[in-house]
């Protein structure tokens, strides 16, 4: 395929992509038939339902992806008609070209053309995902900072700090720190926050914020007092979990977080150089 002929293709496609009113992307089957090279829709209607088939297949809800509307279009004289069309998400779109006529020319770029803009969405949507983990994982250490800071505070002597988080640990997954980490196959010296899923970062954040207020609200003045705190405060964020069915314990951990923080920041300044140039 010459490249004059991928670019116009690529323009075309671009085209008849739209937008509904909260932003997300879709394709009118009519407007698909026609750049995918089909004249008559019934034709094309044997090719919808087989990407219906295949959208079954991989357990995906067809509704959620084809949606019959009706549109209006203008006949001869100046009368106008409606007909039924669908609106499709990208995902359907792709599905589409997917069991298109491959011997035709734009049915063959249509399917390489859906299938990378899948790949991109995918890629800014885990990109979005690693960096709520990050941004979670930050959250968690100030939290933490500032739960160290109040202990101090209140008590005069901050040393049991770690013990008191260690408490927190056993409470919320009703092990201790260390037996979570040998379940995690996590070395001894990394702290097991940094390989937390965000869910978790962001429970034991709450459990945290709550224990800094009533330590506070309360004025609690020793260690076991604000100790007890927390236990009840992780105990109860860990059956809010489980009544959803969340146990803590059985998640797999994920990647050290600060390698997903390296890997963000290197992403960033090669895109930057992109830029610059």
């Amino acid at each position: 395929m010459e490249k004059e002929t991928i670019k116009i293709l690529t323009e075309n496609f671009e085209s008849i992509g739209k937008k509904t009113d909260d932003g997300l992307e879709f394709w009118l089957a009519r407007d698909l038939q026609h750049l995918l090279g089909y004249d008559e829709w019934r034709n094309f209607q044997n090719v919808i339902s087989r990407a219906k088939t295949a959208c079954e297949i991989s357990r995906q809800a067809v509704s959620d992806h084809f949606v019959d509307v009706n549109k209006m279009i203008e006949m001869p004289k100046g009368a106008q008609k409606e007909i039924g069309d669908i609106m499709l998400t990208r995902y359907a779109a792709y599905l589409i070209a997917q069991n298109g006529d491959s011997k035709k020319e734009a049915v063959a770029f249509a399917q390489t053309y859906f299938a990378v803009q899948t790949r991109k969405f995918e890629i800014i949507e885990q990109r979005i995902l690693e960096s709520e983990r990050v941004q979670a994982r930050k959250k968690l250490a100030q939290t933490e900072k500032e739960l160290s800071g109040v202990i101090f505070e209140q008590t005069g002597d901050n040393r049991n700090f770690a013990f008191i988080r260690s408490k927190g640990d056993k409470a919320l997954f009703n092990r201790t720190t260390q037996e979570m980490k040998v379940r995690w196959g996590i070395k001894e010296t990394k702290p097991l926050a940094d390989f937390m899923p965000t869910i978790l970062l962001k429970a034991k954040d709450f459990a945290t914020e709550i224990t800094i207020f009533n330590a506070k609200d309360k004025n609690m003045r020793t260690e076991n007092e604000i100790s007890n705190e927390h236990v009840t405060n992780n105990l109860t964020i860990r059956k809010t979990l489980q009544s959803r069915g969340i146990t803590p314990e059985n998640l797999s951990p994920e990647e050290d977080v600060k390698k997903v923080e390296r890997k963000i920041k290197s992403e960033d300044r090669k895109i930057l150089k992109k830029i610059q140039k």
